[in-house]
């Protein structure tokens, strides 16, 4: 196999997650610093930090998923399997991109998994259905189960705050909970995403699950530095006005409901968790306070992204073919 080859996919698995750590970081910290509590600074470094130890520590449970579930890419030729990890990437990746430079958030799931399924087809690779339809369902659950989440949590814990914490120390405890709900976050966005740089580069042979998750969390990480400001200002100020209270239980929501999901190894969406999350605060106060055109947007681009992202890289393999002699 060329080593040009092996290079080129490393390239664009660090290119994917470069356009993960700048699309998705405001998953981690948007709403919190849509608050006021947090400054963009702030928020930037606990992402890096806890994402980081989130893609070490977890992150081999969806890699695995990424990389063998959809297409099983073990089983193929080992040049055919590399050239699907390339284009794939290349096509999630580039997807990413272009919705980041619109400032939306979009599912890196969505993209990733979209593009490996179009570049399995490119090469008549066996598609595993049942698994995308499982991945499938669970897109759909994510966001309305955080909304559910958070919608019913709000109530309590503002009534649960306020009778236990003295009015003196109200901000103080505030900006405790602020911190602590991006920690936690971050620490599961790491887990679950890095999978969507590094999985399918794990299924192709090139890298082990550990090596893949620092190599993914590094390229995520130089993302998040580079242009991960975006679209944080999408989450945090387009969607809805939040109070630091409704931004520490969208937060939370969010992060119970990706934790959940990470530990059953299913990928899915920090960018659809958190947005349903903050609608569903935001539904709290009415539905006059969420804007319904900005949400119509994400929804749209969230729509487009797997069927982008596999297009692309359905293309990506085609061109490799005029090129590169296939199984030579």
């Amino acid at each position: 196999m060329s080593i040009l080859l092996i290079a080129f996919t490393l390239l664009a698995g660090g290119y994917i997650g470069w356009a993960i750590g700048a699309n998705d970081a405001a998953n981690c910290v948007g709403a919190d610093i849509g608050s006021g509590k947090m400054t963009v600074k702030q928020g930037i470094i606990i992402t890096c930090f806890f994402s980081f130890l989130g893609a070490i520590l977890l992150g081999s449970r969806v890699i695995k998923t990424i990389g063998k579930g959809i297409v099983p890419l073990d089983t193929l030729d080992p040049q055919v399997a590399v050239i699907i990890a390339l284009a794939a990437c290349f096509g999630a990746g580039t997807w990413v991109l272009i919705a980041t430079l619109r400032g939306l958030p979009v599912s890196t799931s969505h993209a990733i998994v979209g593009a490996v399924a179009g570049a399995g087809l490119a090469f008549g690779a066996p598609v595993i259905w049942k698994k995308l339809l499982d991945i499938f369902i669970c897109w759909v659950l994510t966001p309305v189960g955080a909304a559910v989440i958070a919608y019913i949590l709000y109530r309590p814990f503002r009534r649960i705050f306020y009778f236990f914490v003295p009015r003196k120390f109200n901000d103080a405890v505030i900006v405790f909970f602020i911190f602590a709900t991006s920690i936690y976050l971050a620490f599961n966005w790491g887990a679950n995403d890095v999978a969507n740089a590094t999985g399918v580069i794990t299924g192709a042979g090139i890298m082990n699950a550990p090596q893949a998750a620092v190599f993914g969390a590094i390229a995520i990480i130089i993302g998040i530095v580079t242009f991960g400001r975006k679209v944080i200002q999408t989450v945090g100020f387009g969607i809805t006005r939040l109070a630091p209270l409704m931004a520490i239980v969208a937060e939370l929501a969010s992060g119970l409901n990706v934790n959940l999901y990470t530990l059953f190894g299913i990928p899915v969406s920090t960018s659809h968790s958190i947005v349903g999350a903050v609608v569903g605060v935001g539904l709290v106060k009415g539905i006059k306070m969420v804007n319904k055109k900005m949400i119509g947007e994400i929804v749209f681009a969230w729509s487009l992204t797997p069927f982008a992202s596999g297009a692309i890289s359905f293309l990506v393999v085609k061109l490799i073919g005029l090129f590169v002699k296939i199984g030579g």
